[in-house]
């Protein structure tokens, strides 16, 4: 995989308010209904009651900043809404696709309807709306961005040149960020917590030792590392490539685990000693990797 990350995990999540930016990201929501055979063309703006809306459980933004929803709040009761959200209907009720953040504030502010844009979208392109909105308005930490391209790729079979395509971003950028998820567990919850900035992620991504890892991470908090501080820092860990001692028939295996599984497949140490990992980001996966594990019986 090459060094260069493109235009920079940064692209993700930059901040995107003037008028071009957010005409792209129209151009884009609607590239996406026009690729859909089921797509239908009105684009009329309605007014639904807040009580007939619910939010998608599988939407990519899990954490909501109280204060600004509280000052989107204030200013929907003085200028209303501005932008309406994007909903499908489900049944005889609507379910979000664009716009929580707007539709929280909404009822934040005590209002009985909210407009809204019903579209017929199918679950894949719910998926990719969902992730686009939120990338696109700087909604999503790194780990929230780095788990919702990795469920476009399980949960839909997408490659990472199809996400990178879709979303706008290069391959790199989408490679880098799915690579988050290798993180070790307590390092992911100070991203999660914003302790951790996405710039540190990334260097952080490259120490392989679990507790080198942490450290490192704890003394960004603790020190308030900058990025260039860690990367120095991070130099030293990483100066020993724990794969130059590896024979070619290990890093074959892990390569054939890789294809057959579908899946991220590491090892430390060696030939003598180590360990293998697999890696699975949701019970869709870790239940098609125990499909193929039954079959290899």
């Amino acid at each position: 995989m090459k060094n260069g990350l493109g235009r920079g995990l940064e692209s993700l999540f930059g901040v995107y308010n003037n008028s071009v930016e957010e005409l792209e990201k129209e151009n884009r929501i609607n590239n996406i209904s026009q690729n859909s055979n089921n797509y239908e063309s009105n684009e009329n703006v309605v007014m639904l009651p807040v009580d007939e809306i619910d939010t998608n459980i599988n939407q990519p933004r899990k954490n909501f900043d109280q204060k600004a929803l509280a000052d989107l709040s204030a200013s929907i009761k003085v200028h209303g809404v501005v932008q309406p959200i994007i909903v499908v209907k489900i049944g005889e009720r609507y379910m979000i696709i664009a716009g929580e953040r707007r539709y929280r504030a909404t009822k934040l502010a005590g209002l009985n309807t909210i407009p809204a844009i019903v579209k017929n979208y199918t679950e894949s392109q719910i998926a990719e709306v969902s992730l686009l909105e939120n990338l696109q308005r700087e909604d999503l930490n790194p780990m929230e961005c780095a788990r919702a391209m990795k469920k476009l790729m399980t949960d839909y079979g997408w490659t990472q040149e199809k996400v990178a395509d879709r979303l706008g971003k290069s391959r790199p950028v989408v490679a880098n960020t799915i690579r988050l998820l290798n993180l070790e567990p307590e390092v992911i919850s100070m991203i999660e917590q914003g302790k951790i900035s996405a710039g540190h992620a990334r260097s952080l991504v490259a120490v392989v030792d679990r507790n080198a890892q942490i450290k490192l991470a704890k003394q960004v908090c603790e020190k308030k590392l900058t990025v260039r501080d860690l990367e120095k820092a991070v130099k030293g860990k990483t100066t020993r490539n724990p794969v130059a001692d590896q024979s070619v028939e290990l890093k074959q295996l892990v390569e054939d685990m890789k294809r057959i599984l579908g899946t991220k497949v590491g090892v430390v140490g060696n030939d003598n000693k180590g360990r293998i990992y697999i890696d699975y980001y949701s019970r869709t996966d870790l239940d098609r990797i125990a499909e193929i594990m039954e079959k290899a019986k």
